[in-house]
Formats: structure tokens, C-alpha cells, sequence
């Protein structure tokens, strides 16, 4: 894959794929690993995620790369047909390919911030399930997005015209998100600031930490004060917060970093998956608790917001180092 550029063109990222039959089978082994990838993320989680926008996102995201994935297949299977009045031929799999890495190389942004506001406003409601109305509402804002999305890059003259050109060309450049580099850096840059800050509460932490089970889940107990100071107890919170999300997503954040290390030139349209989303899903859950802890009751339903990252944690004062003798720890933080 080489990296292009456009002068004339406001969407300057672009990766190359210079025969159409070697690009057609390329593009449908890669999708295929992706929607592989997608369903069994879906299928791991440990929790209903119909509960949140991010949910109803990641599933409609799955939904897409398999419709790709199956349109891709057909038309590498009989060339050259007509459907309805069109005809579809292998140039069409790059058409297709360029329209969904255009989409999704600008959605990081939105979806991102629509992820937040959501947790922002219904992270203090988390102690019952979302009902009908609200189901019905993460639906109606999905579908709306990806049309909005869709008569943007065909709307869009810069984009229209590159779609255009391709057809009368031999080549096939997906394009590349700038939004999900800054995001990227954006995370890895929280992440190590937090990582600073808590570095010595993070070392007592770990060197004092004890798992038991609780209600038939693992648990990790803290030793904590009881009686700490707001600001001090915000603190711990954020230690805690960092300590279960490194130990969920470590291996991704190292790819992560790696990724930004070599500059690589990934097309959007195999950025944007369900595994990344969950990441950030994770991070903005996170970042929610430290922002709103003062606001919200953390029960156990609000623990287990996330699909993945189990949040709960006890603790106990410091004269009591014997975790064993905790019958009925209390899985909140009262800041």
C-alpha cells in the first residue's frame, strides 16, 4: 500500500490498490476477517448491549460490514450483471469500498461525542435498564446518522469528484481518517497524564490488592480510607478507574501506540470496527465515572455498564488488612 496525495482535495489520505482483480479479492478476505472480528466481539460481551447508543452503533457498524461483505462476494462471484436496471461489474467493489471508507473515516468525531452526552445524561439512570422510548431513540439517532453520513460524501463536492475520477481509472484509493489518529493520540495522551499523576497511588494499589468473588463475580478489594477528602477520594477513584481499564485494554493501547510509532496507513473502512469502538466505549464509560462520581449512585447496575471492563471494586479501611474476614464488602466509592 503506498500513501497519496491530492492538492486539490480537502480529504488528503488515500491507500492504494492498483489492480482491480487483486484488489477485489484482498478487499473481501479483509472483510471478511472483520466481520469474523465483529460478530465475535458482539458475542463475548458479558452483558445485553442494547442498553446504550454505542450498542445500537456497534450494531448497526456490524450489520453494514456484513451487507459490504455480501456485496462484494456477489459481484466478485458473477463479474459482470445487471440488476434492477444496473449494471454492477468488479470496478463497483472499489466504488462501494471508497463510499464506506469516506463514511466511516468521518464518523470518529460524531459518534465519539453522541457516546458521551449519552453516558453524561443517563449514567445516574443506570439502576434500571433502558426502556422502550429510549431503545427506540438510540435506533432513530443510528439510522439518522448514517444517512446524514451517506448524502454527505455523495453531496460533498470534493468527495463526488474523486468517486467520479476513480471510475475512469485502474486504481482504487480508500481513503484514510485523519479523525481517528487524533483520537488515538488524543486517549494515549489521557492515558499517560493519568498514569503520572496516580503513578505512586497506583503502586500502593497494586501492591495491596486482593481478589475475591463476590455475588458469583471476581472483585478486586483496595485498601482505602474510609474517611478521605473529596479531592483525595476523587483521586483514588481515578487510580481504580485507570487500573481496570489498563487491565482490560492494555494489549490494545500498546497496538494503539504502535500504530501511532509507525504511522501506519490504515483505510477507514477497517479502522472503523466494533473492537475499537468497544475501546473508546470503555474510555468514555471511564471518563464519565471520574467526571460524575459526585452525581450518581454506583450501584451495581452502574458498574456493569460496560460489555467488558468489569468497574466494581470494594474497599476496606487500613486496619483491617484481612480480606478474608470481609464478609459484606460494599462495592461503591463514596466520594
Amino acid at each position: 500500500m503506498a500513501a497519496m496525495y491530492y492538492e486539490n482535495c480537502s480529504l488528503q489520505y488515500y491507500s492504494e490498490l492498483n489492480q482491480p482483480l487483486e484488489a477485489s479479492y484482498i478487499l473481501l478476505l479483509l472483510m471478511l476477517a472483520k466481520v469474523s472480528l465483529n460478530l465475535f466481539m458482539l458475542g463475548v460481551g458479558r452483558q445485553d448491549i442494547k442498553q446504550h447508543f454505542m450498542g445500537y452503533f456497534c450494531i448497526s457498524l456490524a450489520l453494514l460490514d456484513f451487507t459490504h461483505l455480501m456485496n462484494i462476494a456477489f459481484i466478485s462471484y458473477f463479474e459482470d450483471f445487471a440488476l434492477w436496471g444496473m449494471r454492477f461489474t468488479k470496478y463497483h467493489i472499489c466504488l462501494f469500498s471508497q463510499i464506506i471508507s469516506f463514511m466511516y473515516g468521518i464518523m470518529h468525531y460524531p459518534v465519539c461525542l453522541l457516546c458521551f452526552l449519552d453516558y453524561y445524561m443517563t449514567i445516574a439512570q443506570n439502576s434500571k435498564p433502558a426502556n422502550i422510548g429510549q431503545r427506540l431513540f438510540y435506533i432513530l439517532v443510528v439510522v439518522f446518522i448514517w444517512i446524514s453520513v451517506l448524502f454527505y460524501v455523495l453531496k460533498v463536492p470534493a468527495v463526488s469528484a474523486e468517486l467520479e475520477i476513480q471510475n475512469h481509472f485502474f486504481t482504487c484509493p480508500l481513503y484514510i481518517s485523519v479523525q481517528s489518529y487524533w483520537l488515538s493520540l488524543a486517549i494515549l495522551f489521557v492515558i499517560c497524564v493519568a498514569l503520572v499523576i496516580c503513578w505512586s497511588e497506583i503502586i500502593t494499589m497494586v501492591r495491596t490488592v486482593r481478589i475475591i468473588s463476590f455475588t458469583s463475580e471476581t472483585v478486586l478489594i483496595f485498601s482505602s480510607a474510609s474517611d478521605c477528602y473529596c479531592t483525595v477520594c476523587k483521586k483514588q477513584l481515578l487510580t481504580r478507574l485507570l487500573i481496570c481499564f489498563l487491565g482490560t485494554w492494555a494489549p490494545f493501547v500498546f497496538l494503539q501506540m504502535i500504530i501511532l510509532l509507525l504511522d501506519a496507513q490504515i483505510p477507514a473502512y477497517m479502522e472503523m470496527n466494533v473492537p475499537w469502538l468497544y475501546f473508546i466505549n470503555s474510555f468514555l464509560i471511564a471518563t464519565t465515572y471520574w467526571f460524575r462520581c459526585h452525581d450518581i449512585q454506583l450501584t451495581e447496575r452502574t458498574w456493569s455498564a460496560d460489555p467488558f471492563v468489569s468497574w466494581k471494586f470494594c474497599f476496606i479501611p487500613f486496619n483491617n488488612q484481612n480480606t478474608e474476614q470481609a464478609e459484606n464488602p460494599v462495592p461503591v466509592i463514596i466520594c
